[in-house]
């Protein structure tokens, strides 16, 4: 300071007090009056560096800074300052060369030591990090952002216990520190310590009360907790506080987005990426939310552009495979398969049922069911106030809990259920939480037959879970799983005591919260029981329940009416087209071009299968009109039209589930190849039941062989239908 006269001296600490009153904007423009005099005073390019960076002109702050390195060489603080703004801005090798000339000139500088480390953090390298924080605390033992860093630094580790120690030096040395606070937030949710987490998020805020990030932090716990009142009033309130927070916008899409809202959620999601335009994680709900309204080539383009972010994002893969599983494009299905094997295994979760149709491998889908469970519901389970008190009804209380109970083809399988039970023995609860038309005569049979029907669409997990319990349920049953519109956290709440899977998600949960899951010897045989991680309830004959009343069918078919030749041999396959494997389509083509005047009947359950499939059996030497697509119509009307084919054709890893079962019910025969895991052994469990299991495969070769049999001998259809017919009465 010597260097300047005393009037400079007075007006440089003008311009601090302004500064230090955040009159930012009249410090530009007075420092800049200034430097027209004194061009080389590197203290007032220093400052309007600093004024430039708090109104957010970055590039104006930049070249203030390396203006003041220019003017002085060896001022160690404006190679700080600089490498500061270098490293917020991604610049991290520039950055780092900043912070070693500040250490240059001053060794003994904690601070630069400090903001290396940071930097060291950011680029993964984690012991380089730790090693440079260590050196800044060696300079200064009571520096308290150090040990907040460091505690960050040594989070990212795994060190979660050496963490919170330095997060709580740091608060010791600064107790008003709103940013430690909202670190060790950080770390006691990913402890899942959420009151402890919420508890520092609000000591942050209390702090500082304009932290946008701790009202974001703190608005994804609550939405996690079902408090979505209270998380998007948080949001707001960030937004409000950060106009260019693109966290903020994410999460209001997730919560916008769990209310059905898809146009607001989208909207948000692109403001989103407007902020930041490489946010994966927002492309990719983009994509979620395109594939829940049909369209699926924009959700296929939208996982693409995430992975072109992110090369390695498990859960964008996985879904880009199955939204590509369900048009058929198996353009690259060589390539894709290389990736199946590894996802969601061991660390970063995916939805489990998207790999169920692509791979055989039961303890895979264990671990696929167990990381995510583990992931993905994190609440904790809340303490039964008394432990006797669902004991003390005269009647056991069975809840059923499920978005279908309405005119859905589940309710045709297990109404009978419901009409079934022994009143005398059991209470029987339904917990619906689907959408309902305004009159559905099967919801109305429905609860004419159970002794309780809630409509619990509108409340929170957690409600739902505690209004079971005032219930006094004593058995809970997930009808849902892992399945679209499933509803998980109920059972991590803990619905009731005993809480079992049944019948909705074909194979394990993989979860703690999940005591048993409802099988057979078919589907579960002993040498797999090891691949469940639930107590397993084994029923006689089969698992699978069915309702068929002959009085659903009101109406008939002719073939000319479905778009079926007249004469020929009719294969059938009415599964979901993700289910279908290049390798089932090409044993498919064979006998097409084997069975003279046959036909391929198949389910049109998007627009562009038929344009994709036609194009796979063109490759393979078939014709257009060897394959036909039915649409989709009333579930009656699609019942009554399995009576025109001939012979169902199952598919492989996911076998023919309802569809099964409706083709039986229907007089059409199934033949299956059966597998090793859940979903590759439920058509193999329905056909032993009804006493055929000549119908049931156990290779590729044997699975053709059995098809061309039978279509090439009308009385072993005659013979086998028969069969059927008989024991399915």
């Amino acid at each position: 300071m010597k260097d300047f006269n005393i009037n400079l001296k007075t007006k440089i600490v003008d311009l601090v007090n302004l500064y230090n009153q955040k009159e930012f904007f009249k410090v530009v423009d007075q420092t800049k009056k200034l430097i027209k005099q004194h061009p080389d005073a590197f203290i007032l390019w220093n400052l309007l560096g600093a004024a430039f960076k708090s109104l957010g002109k970055i590039d104006e702050s930049i070249n203030s800074f390396k203006k003041v390195t220019k003017i002085n060489p060896q001022y160690a603080d404006g190679h700080n300052n600089l490498g500061v703004i270098l490293q917020e801005q991604g610049r991290l090798d520039e950055s780092i060369e900043s912070f070693n000339k500040a250490l240059f000139f001053n060794p003994n500088y904690a601070q630069a030591y400090n903001n290396i480390g940071i930097v060291y953090r950011e680029k993964g390298k984690l012991d380089k990090a730790a090693e440079c924080i260590n050196k800044a605390l060696s300079l200064n033992p009571n520096y308290a952002e150090a040990y907040n860093n460091l505690a960050t630094t040594v989070k990212e580790q795994g060190k979660v216990d050496q963490a919170l120690k330095y997060f709580n030096k740091a608060l010791s040395l600064r107790p008003d520190y709103a940013e430690a606070y909202y670190n060790l937030g950080l770390a006691f949710s990913e402890q899942d310590e959420i009151s402890n987490a919420v508890r520092s998020y609000k000591k942050a805020l209390f702090l500082n009360p304009n932290y946008a990030q701790a009202y974001n932090n703190l608005a994804t716990i609550f939405k996690e907790q079902g408090q979505l009142d209270e998380a998007i009033k948080l949001l707001n309130k960030a937004i409000t506080l950060k106009p260019n927070f693109a966290e903020a916008y994410y999460n209001m899409g997730i919560i916008l987005k769990g209310q059905n809202k898809f146009n607001s959620s989208l909207e948000f999601y692109h403001r989103a990426l407007q902020f930041k335009s490489n946010y994966a994680e927002a492309l990719y709900n983009i994509a979620i939310i395109f594939q829940e309204q049909g369209r699926l080539n924009e959700a296929i383009n939208y996982y693409d552009k995430a992975l072109l972010i992110r090369p390695s994002y498990d859960k964008a893969q996985a879904q880009r495979l199955y939204q590509k599983a369900k048009i058929c494009d198996w353009k690259k299905f060589d390539q894709d398969k290389e990736l199946i094997s590894n996802l969601g295994i061991s660390k970063n979760y995916i939805q489990p049922f998207t790999m169920l149709s692509f791979e055989d491998v039961p303890s895979n889908h264990l671990l696929r069911s167990m990381l995510f469970s583990k992931k993905k519901y994190l609440q904790t389970q809340i303490p039964f106030k008394e432990k006797s008190k669902t004991l003390r009804n005269k009647r056991l209380r069975i809840g059923y809990f499920s978005a279908d109970f309405q005119n859905h083809a589940t309710m045709y399988l297990i109404s009978k259920i419901f009409e079934k039970y022994n009143r005398e023995k059991f209470e029987v609860y339904v917990y619906s939480f689907g959408e309902s038309s305004e009159f559905d005569s099967v919801r109305e049979k429905l609860k004419n037959s159970v002794d309780v029907f809630r409509d619990v669409i509108n409340l929170s997990e957690k409600d739902i879970a505690m209004l079971a319990r005032e219930d006094q349920i004593n058995i809970a049953i997930d009808l849902k799983g892992y399945t679209r519109g499933s509803r998980t956290g109920i059972f991590v709440y803990r619905a009731a005591p005993i809480q079992i899977n049944f019948l909705g998600y074909p194979g394990t949960m993989g979860a703690s919260f999940i005591d048993y899951i409802v099988a057979d010897t078919v589907v579960i045989p002993d040498n797999q029981r090891k691949n469940y991680s639930e107590e397993i309830i084994y029923l006689p004959d089969t698992y699978w329940p069915t309702s068929y009343s002959k009085s659903i069918i009101t109406k008939s078919f002719t073939k000319s009416e479905m778009g079926l030749p007249d004469e020929g041999f009719v294969f059938c396959c009415f599964n979901n087209t993700y289910k279908i494997t290049p390798k089932e389509f090409n044993i498919w083509m064979r006998l097409l071009k084997k069975v003279e005047g046959s036909v391929l009947w198949l389910m049109a359950s998007n627009k562009w299968v038929e344009t994709n499939l036609l194009k796979e059996a063109k490759k393979r030497g078939v014709g257009s009109m060897r394959l036909i697509f039915a649409k989709k119509l009333p579930y009656a009307e699609h019942l009554a039209r399995n009576k025109l084919g001939d012979l169902f054709l199952d598919t492989f890893y996911y076998n023919a589930h309802t569809t099964a079962s409706d083709a039986l019910w229907a007089g059409m025969p199934v033949v299956t190849k059966i597998g090793e895991g859940f979903t590759a052994r439920v058509a193999s469990s329905i056909l032993k039941a009804l006493d055929l299991p000549e119908l049931i495969t156990t290779n590729d070769e044997d699975y053709e062989a059995l098809i061309f049999e039978i279509a090439t001998s009308p009385k072993k259809l005659f013979e086998i239908k028969a069969k059927l017919n008989t024991n399915s009465l």
